[in-house]
């Protein structure tokens, strides 16, 4: 491998394999720079749901956020939340200006199933139709507009 950060990705690769986080699976077809979770939640507005969590690690990483999105199959379902897009998109503080080089590939995922266990609101933010209509395909392309940071 010969990304720049190759030993911290083992690292972090290797500390998920051996990991036991409940609701939380790393699918076996994941590898140190494309990660797959499968993402449940003891939330009742997600009873019954599994959840597709992509993790795609770039060169800049860890200086810059991977690129973090959900995908909708005949298995799995994209959460109805008020920061996450109808294609996957997710708005949250984590992938973009708060992050920094400390927080890792654990991190995003606790926060993002801690996001979906807090939630009480099945509902798409507000102007869902209107980014999903002009958004690029790489969210981290998008300049998310936070429209309640206490959900």
């Amino acid at each position: 491998m010969s990304h720049p950060y190759a030993r911290r990705l083992l690292k972090e690769y290797k500390a998920f394999l051996k990991a036991s986080l409940p609701g939380i699976s790393m699918l076996p077809e994941s590898d140190m720079c494309n990660y797959r979770f499968e993402i449940t939640t003891e939330n009742p507005l997600y009873a019954g749901q599994t959840h597709l969590l992509h993790v795609n690690i770039g060169d800049q990483y860890p200086v810059d956020s991977p690129l973090v999105y959900f995908t909708k199959t005949d298995h799995y379902v994209i959460p109805m939340h008020p920061h996450i897009y109808s294609n996957g998109h997710i708005c949250l503080n984590l992938l973009g200006r708060d992050w920094t080089p400390a927080c890792g590939v654990e991190a995003i995922v606790l926060s993002i199933q801690s996001v979906l266990s807090h939630n009480d609101e099945a509902l798409r933010p507000v102007d869902n139709e209107r980014y999903v209509a002009h958004a690029p395909i790489d969210p981290k392309k998008s300049t998310f507009v936070f429209h309640d940071d206490n959900v």
